[in-house]
């Protein structure tokens, strides 16, 4: 049972570094393929090491990592082991892929060639942004970071319920502003606020969709058969509630089970296996804090 056990544990944190990985691979392409070609910055460590790029033609990754280097010191204690461990990870991993995307995207005078074409800065800015979000929300979704301002929201975020997004959004925009000296153009700016709210969005959504939450009532002469199943295939909670039918004033029992959204299709197969007559009413639920959920974070 312990060797099962810790092959489960083994899988899973395999699963998350492959995706931490890919989250990884979507950011640093969005940075080399869309955001410095057309010299568009946002927040972040990597906002601030694009700054530095800009100004001085110092390499972004490097600044990125020397940043995140020191903040890393002081996040140890707060964000926990695994945390820490994966962020680290991210850090190494994310400076790496910098280097490898930058040279593969680089023309062979060391420029960065615009891909979109000339003077398509916004649809650049889109693009890169949608990808940094994506590649972001990936990374939170498997407890990890890939530092500077992200560190700073997931401390917050542990103790009090404010999104990763606004978080991040509230820590970055003195970094975009700063970018007006080196450019002294208001337009840099704005494209480096929308570049931070359309990240904001879509990380919110990739992050917000993974924990949405479903609740059922379902009616049935065999709950007992689906209460034992579900628990043992979904690990989910059942409760068990007393009712009256009040057409044949018969007793009835109904489950009660809340569960992630991606887990409904298969709630719904093994209720229809067991009983296909049985009555289900599914509806979505704001938030479910708790045990197998998120937890509370309320002072």
């Amino acid at each position: 049972m312990q060797l099962k056990k810790n092959r489960m544990e083994l899988m899973r944190e395999l699963k998350d570094y492959t995706l931490i990985t890919f989250g990884l691979i979507c950011y640093s392409l969005a940075w080399s393929a869309f955001l410095i070609p057309y010299q568009i910055t946002t927040g972040g460590t990597t906002g601030i090491g694009a700054i530095i790029y800009y100004a001085t033609g110092f390499p972004i990754q490097y600044s990125y990592f020397i940043i995140n280097a020191v903040l890393m010191t002081f996040a140890i204690k707060i964000l926990g082991p695994k945390f820490s461990i994966k962020t680290t990870y991210a850090i190494f991993m994310l400076t790496a892929l910098l280097e490898f995307f930058q040279w593969l995207v680089k023309n062979p005078d060391g420029t960065f060639p615009q891909l979109l074409g000339p003077g398509q800065d916004f649809m650049a800015c889109l693009i890169g942004a949608s990808m940094c979000g994506i590649g972001l929300g990936v990374v939170f979704n498997c407890n990890g970071s890939t530092g500077g301002t992200d560190i700073i929201a997931a401390i917050i975020n542990k103790y009090h319920d404010v999104t990763l997004g606004r978080m991040v959004m509230a820590c970055d925009a003195m970094i975009i502003s700063s970018c007006y000296f080196v450019f002294h153009d208001w337009r840099r700016v704005i494209f480096g606020f929308v570049t931070l709210f359309i990240i904001g969005i879509v990380l919110d959504y990739i992050v917000n969709s993974a924990r949405q939450s479903v609740q059922f009532f379902i009616f049935s002469k065999e709950y007992d058969k689906i209460a034992d199943r579900i628990i043992k295939e979904t690990h989910r909670g059942v409760t068990v509630l007393d009712g009256t039918g009040w057409y044949s004033k018969n007793g009835v029992k109904v489950l009660v089970v809340l569960a992630y959204k991606r887990q409904s299709v298969d709630i719904f197969r093994l209720v229809k296996d067991i009983d296909p007559n049985a009555f289900i009413s599914q509806s979505s639920v704001i938030g479910v804090y708790g045990e197998g959920f998120d937890r509370l974070k309320v002072k």
